[in-house]
């Protein structure tokens, strides 16, 4: 059974590469609906207006990058569930920390292999929030 695209969940891809941005459109579009931003001021619009299932983030961008922008969308009360993929070229156990320890809830590294991106977002996106962050969500308004 297919959803049509306005039933699909929507994705959205923070990314100031383009060619970035056209891959992951056409490597998710067959299952959600892709919506693209290149800085951390239109994501963040975007995902105060839509009903976005899931964030795949770049950390290197201009201006405000990916680990600060993930930071300030966890302190926003409405999203402390949003799955959150971080995407980017930092590959070192270092960067790996630094985006768990903004937020993140997934950390691929570019190149990233097209099976196993697609694989992580359908488990975040169709099991939706884990146990591990509902416990966490509770032990921050207790």
């Amino acid at each position: 059974m297919s959803l049509s695209p306005s039933q699909q969940p929507i994705i959205l891809a923070v990314d100031d590469s383009t060619v970035t941005q056209t891959l992951l459109k056409r490597l998710l579009k067959n299952h959600y609906q892709v919506r693209v931003a290149d800085n951390a001021v239109a994501a963040l619009e975007i995902i105060c207006h839509e009903p976005i299932a899931l964030l795949l983030l770049d950390v290197s961008m201009p201006e405000i990058d990916g680990l600060e922008l993930c930071r300030t969308i966890r302190n926003l009360p409405q999203f402390p569930d949003l799955p959150i993929v971080m995407l980017t070229a930092r590959d070192g156990a270092f960067d790996k920390v630094r985006g768990r320890m903004a937020g993140a809830t997934e950390y691929l590294t570019k190149p990233f292999d097209e099976h196993q991106l697609r694989k992580v977002v359908q488990r975040l996106v169709e099991v939706g929030p884990t146990v591990e962050s509902s416990e966490h969500s509770l032990k921050r308004t207790s």
